[in-house]
């Protein structure tokens, strides 16, 4: 397995510089670089100030930049270098995890990232903890009760959630219990309260809790169904195999079939997304439930970064997190042989 791990290691160093050449190559070719966008910002306050003062003699709102301010601009955002240059520049800096300093934000790219993952932390952890904890037990009674009253019944609601994109059920509860047009009972912008840090400590987890509520169900809902029904059916498959019906042929009451036999088999395919799901978790974040519920987490500022041309966010984070996404990935690998013995990577490995 050392071996394994090792070819993988390798093999993600050639996957990550694939990632970042390729994006960084794309960059050079949208319009309306970072230079192009403060080039057009000088220039139109430039024109405003010129029709303000039209009364004066001397018109140049409309003269623009010349060469030398020009080349200025790109030597600040070091646009005067080839790109080859720029990016073996670039990657030096990455490898010692030095992102550079934000265009648009003027922070530094790392500051900036760890003071906007709490509120997608809160997202993708809570979100985690929900899903895991509640389709797991709740797909093993599906399977348990196939074909039954509360299958149907449950199948259906979840269903209904999944089919209503996350953004609207967040509408939808801001509408009925974020003081819309009817109940205002949870608050809408921000993380926490403004007077927080005031309060005591089981004051400050409650205020947190009410917050995040309404944020966390409408991210949550939406992942559901898949999982449940991953659950259901793979217990479905193992139920009715043939070393089921020996142990209960064998006098095996139901629950120790389940748990003994069963669950080890099942879970297979769902504990092996877990450390991947797990990582992604803390650091993915959702454009749209941050702008609805006015968070500045990941997804926003992602967005906002690509809006913005601002490449040392777009291109700083890209790297982090394909690192985090490449390293989640061999850790589902690894898995497997946590959980199933039989699995063996020897023959990779040779």
């Amino acid at each position: 397995m050392f071996v394994y791990i090792l070819k993988r290691v390798a093999l993600m160093i050639p996957t990550l510089f694939g990632i970042m050449l390729i994006t960084f190559a794309v960059t050079q070719f949208v319009p309306g670089g970072p230079v192009e966008k403060l080039v057009a910002e000088i220039e139109g306050h430039g024109l405003a100030g010129a029709e303000s003062s039209s009364d004066s003699s001397s018109y140049r709102g409309d003269m623009g930049l010349d060469e030398q301010r020009l080349d200025e601009l790109k030597q600040l955002y070091g646009f005067d270098q080839p790109p080859v240059q720029r990016f073996f520049a670039m990657m030096g800096r990455y490898l010692r995890f030095d992102f550079g300093t934000s265009y648009y934000y003027q922070q530094d790219v790392s500051a900036l990232v760890i003071s906007r993952l709490p509120v997608s932390m809160s997202l993708g952890l809570w979100t985690f903890l929900i899903v895991y904890g509640v389709c797991i037990p709740l797909g093993i009674a599906k399977a348990v009760r196939d074909g039954s009253s509360f299958d149907i019944l449950s199948s259906t609601v979840i269903l209904i959630g999944y089919a209503i994109p996350g953004f609207v059920l967040g509408i939808t509860l801001i509408v009925l219990f974020g003081g819309g047009s009817f109940l205002s009972i949870f608050p809408l912008r921000g993380l926490v309260s403004d007077n927080w840090s005031e309060l005591s400590l089981i004051s400050k987890i409650l205020d947190y809790l009410w917050h995040m509520a309404l944020p966390i169900f409408s991210s949550a809902v939406g992942s559901l169904a898949v999982m449940t029904m991953l659950t259901k059916n793979s217990f479905l498959e193992e139920i009715n195999k043939h070393y089921v019906l020996t142990a209960r042929a064998k006098g095996l009451d139901e629950r120790s079939v389940l748990f003994k036999h069963v669950f080890r088999n099942a879970i297979i395919p769902i504990i092996t997304g877990f450390p991947g799901y797990f990582i992604g978790a803390f650091f993915t974040g959702s454009l749209l439930i941050e702008t609805i519920f006015s968070l500045e987490g990941m997804g926003l500022l992602a967005y906002q970064s690509v809006l913005n041309r601002d490449y040392p966010v777009v291109l700083g984070t890209l790297y982090f997190f394909s690192i985090i996404g490449l390293v989640g990935r061999l850790l589902s690998d690894l898995s497997y042989v946590a959980v199933d013995p039989r699995i063996s990577f020897s023959r990779v490995d040779n």
